[in-house]
């Protein structure tokens, strides 16, 4: 391996031709419900989720009443246009057995993964829209879709493993490029013509595939394994490439917007965070309703959210540790006003796929949108009574407009039903204490 760098590799792999794909950083680089389809099929059914930062206030956010038609506490009266898509769940527990309960991480991972994260560094088992990804989205365009109204390309609540992380789109420009730009098939077109770059894309990766043996011949096993994964990728990239190579089927409910003219500025300001927040939903819904993806990812804030109120001195974060308990309303106020504005961004992203027709019924119609967040009561780090929702019926399985309270229950076991309703095989889901093999039957029609 002596003398042995990336660019050499792909010359290799390549055999010298100028075109070249990246490889991984390896060891031994480095020192020591609605209609069916016109053929009968029934429309997709899709996965989405939302994560919004630190929780609630219990006093003001839990409903006194379970079941239907349950009251809306005055931090989520902001719910009330949407109610009767969503189910809310609470009072479920997140069990972090012997690991340390990692601030504003370990809530969140284990009601993503189903594990406990051993430390900041850790991100075990793959979060569940990728586990659901396989299963319903690998001949889409985009295996998954993943957007941040923070402007951060970091703030993700997806990946495969520590060292695959589902980069956030931020940009609306970008993002409508990407989704929209000139290697968007219109499914809705009378005539197709596939990309010509597309089928040069599929070229170049099926020179590379085919090449992988060798490289394997002259690496560790830890290098072995690092490309396999690597290679996994590309391999998922090529099946699109494939896909985007046949005509799509029609949709009706997909029009493209317009491009963006300009992104929202910078800063994390709660007007500017919904800004983004509207643009990328926008996009994203779209996205959806032209079956770029079928597994979608949404965030309006990073694990300690650091939005900002105008007029007030401390981000969202710092207030939960700072501001005092109001003595007469017991609890803290300014805390209290952001979490307020994060169900106002949760209705927004409900109702603008509600608001999309498909078929007899609307998108969120054919739809399971999980929404979770990092802590319960924040000024505690608390990660008990984890609040989380569901949005959707996805495609006549479930009910909603109901509220089910958890009791000390496990939290894995929403993502094991939303497992179930997506048809996966696996008899249980999450390790130690948070481990289940029982369904929210409640949510079930």
């Amino acid at each position: 391996m002596n003398g042995m760098n990336r660019r050499r590799v792909l010359r290799g792999l390549l055999d010298g031709t100028a075109v070249c794909v990246a490889l991984p950083l390896l060891n031994c680089f480095l020192n020591g419900n609605g209609t069916a389809m016109a053929d009968g099929s029934p429309l997709p059914v899709r996965f989405g989720t939302w994560g919004w930062g630190l929780g609630l206030n219990k006093a003001i956010f839990v409903p006194q009443k379970t079941g239907a038609n349950f009251d809306l506490p005055e931090e989520i009266q902001a719910l009330a246009p949407i109610q009767k898509h969503i189910n809310l769940f609470t009072g479920f527990d997140c069990f972090r057995d012997a690991a340390p309960n990692l601030c504003h991480k370990t809530g969140w991972v284990i009601a993503r993964s189903g594990i406990a994260p051993a430390n900041q560094s850790d991100l075990p088992g793959e979060t569940i829209d990728v586990t659901i990804a396989k299963k319903i989205s690998t001949t889409t365009r985009f295996q998954t879709l993943t957007a941040t109204a923070t402007g951060n390309v970091r703030d993700s609540y997806s990946y495969e493993n520590a060292k695959s992380v589902n980069i956030a789109d931020w940009s609306p420009l970008q993002f409508y490029s990407k989704l929209f730009g000139e290697d968007f098939q219109d499914p809705n077109l009378p005539d197709f013509k596939p990309s010509a770059r597309t089928m040069v894309r599929k070229s170049v990766l099926t020179g590379v595939l085919d090449r992988t043996k060798e490289l394997n011949k002259v690496v560790g096993a830890e290098d072995k394994a690092r490309i396999d994964q690597y290679f996994s990728g590309l391999r998922d990239l090529e099946r699109q490439f494939d896909q985007q190579l046949k005509k799509p089927e029609p949709r009706a409910a997909c029009h493209p917007a317009k491009a963006p003219t300009e992104d929202a500025k910078p800063g994390l300001d709660y007007e500017l965070v919904g800004q983004r927040h509207k643009m990328m939903t926008d996009l994203m819904v779209m996205a959806v309703a032209c079956d770029q993806t079928r597994v979608f990812n949404m965030a309006i804030a990073a694990q300690q959210a650091a939005t900002t109120k105008p007029g007030y001195d401390k981000p969202h974060h710092t207030a939960t540790h700072e501001e005092p308990v109001d003595a007469q309303l017991g609890y803290q106020k300014e805390v209290s006003w952001f979490i307020r504005r994060e169900m106002e961004l949760w209705a927004q992203y409900v109702g603008s796929f509600a608001k999309m027709k498909e078929g007899d019924g609307t998108l969120l119609d054919n739809m399971l949108i999980y929404a979770s967040t990092d802590q319960s009561l924040a000024r505690l780090h608390q990660i008990d009574g984890l609040p989380m929702f569901t949005a959707g019926r996805a495609g006549g399985k479930l009910k909603t407009g109901l509220h089910i309270a958890g009791a000390g229950g496990q939290g894995t076991r929403l993502g094991y039903t939303a497992m179930k309703v997506f048809g996966l095989e696996n008899t249980s889901w999450g390790t130690q204490s948070n481990n289940t093999s029982k369904e929210i039957g409640e949510i079930l029609v």
